[in-house]
């Protein structure tokens, strides 16, 4: 008989019951606005700031509306304008490009390696093309981030970090988004805190700190930040900065406190899932396992592998048989961008180089999300059925 999985790849575990209370007691006083607090009150926002900027080692935080809008956010503080050309991942989801379009930038995209980092040797032939880099740590790959950093140093590059997917994670020891100038992270259903939406922004810069907080819509409210520069900093950029109004409510910061004090214990159960996937996948004929560098500590709430030098028809009968037997994968090869897998040929609204390295290793990355919902059975299910269906194509 054929096993086959019945699971969801999209269902989230529950709100932890703190957090429920928590944003119960928002919603009774209802003053669900950052910056509507009773006397002597510290809003939900303010404190999850302070606590984040403490959790992630940074002197300043700002909760926004999205992990989008967080990347602009950045963007715009470090005084990208119009028509200025941004370095970033030809790897990387559609939101990362869409916040370089969205200030009316321009991407110039970097190759992928199979680690599915970044080229650090297409990076450093093409540093003298941009003034800024926005990485993406896509699907919680670090790349040697001391190299990068030395790379953009030398070159005056600034770097913007996008930690969609390594919030938790680690390179040699220090924190995902801490090696920067900006480090942005997301709080959307799909990451590794569930607010709905949500983004957070940390930085040790006082200035891009102080004008970050007033493009999300500080209304010269920012002496009710905790996580904030002093107010002599506003006042040199108060009236000069715009309000692109993106706040973080109270009711998703009383979600996401509790959600954040529990990081550690949630990565940890993340890596045990994606190490048993992984030990089950190990010397599938015809399978690339994407190895982490031992310099890492990775999030694994997802798990990604290669198919190189297969036929599209091939990769196709993979996916459908795995359907088949309830286990949902992504590829990053097709034609069209299906199940959020668009790349860097798929913005139309980005010119682009062609990049047959690159294109070499989009064509064969399979991607599959791993919820904290799968107990470590399920995924040795999951990765005994990927096994058999890969075999079974590979031997045609």
């Amino acid at each position: 008989m054929t096993e086959r999985f019945s699971g969801s790849f999209t269902q989230q575990e529950p709100i932890p019951d703190e957090a429920i209370e928590a944003a119960l007691a928002v919603l009774r006083h209802g003053r669900l606005h950052r910056y509507n607090v009773a006397p002597g009150e510290l809003s939900e926002t303010a404190l999850l700031e302070q606590e984040f900027a403490a959790q992630m080692g940074a002197k300043y935080c700002l909760a926004v509306s999205s992990g989008g809008y967080a990347l602009a956010t950045a963007l715009r503080a470090v005084g990208v304008q119009p028509g200025d050309a941004v370095l970033t991942n030809a790897f990387t989801l559609a939101p990362v490009p869409g916040a370089i379009a969205s200030v009316n930038a321009r991407p110039v995209f970097v190759g992928v390696t199979e680690g599915l980092t970044i080229d650090l040797d297409d990076l450093e032939a093409k540093l003298d093309r941009a003034k800024v880099l926005m990485l993406s740590h896509m699907r919680g790959h670090l790349c040697d981030m001391d190299r990068l950093m030395q790379m953009c140093d030398a070159a005056g590059v600034t770097v913007i970090e996008d930690c969609a997917h390594t919030m938790g994670a680690a390179w040699r020891g220090q924190l995902s988004g801490r090696q920067g100038a900006i480090g942005c992270y997301s709080c959307q259903t799909y990451k590794h805190v569930n607010s709905g939406e949500g983004g957070l922004l940390v930085t040790d810069d006082e200035m891009l700190a102080a004008k970050a907080t007033m493009l999300s819509g500080s209304y010269m409210l920012y002496e009710r930040h905790l996580a904030a520069p002093g107010p002599e900093v506003f006042e040199r950029i108060k009236y000069t900065t715009p309000n692109v109004s993106g706040r973080m409510d109270n009711l998703r910061a009383a979600i996401l406190r509790p959600q954040l004090r529990d990081l550690d214990r949630q990565v940890r159960r993340w890596n045990e899932r994606y190490a048993e996937i992984e030990s089950g996948l190990r010397g599938t004929p015809g399978l690339t396992i994407v190895e982490r560098p031992a310099e890492e500590s990775y999030v694994g709430s997802s798990i990604q592998f290669l198919l190189l030098e297969w036929t599209p028809e091939q990769i196709a009968e993979v996916l459908r048989r795995c359907a088949d037997r309830g286990v949902e994968l992504k590829w990053f090869g097709g034609a069209e961008p299906t199940g959020f897998t668009s790349r860097y040929d798929s913005w139309r609204y980005a010119e682009s180089e062609r990049m047959p390295e690159t294109d070499r290793i989009l064509r064969g990355i399979i991607d599959m999300r791993v919820p904290l919902t799968f107990s470590l059975d399920d995924c040795g299910l999951i990765a005994g059925i990927i096994r058999a269906e890969v075999g079974a194509v590979f031997q045609q």
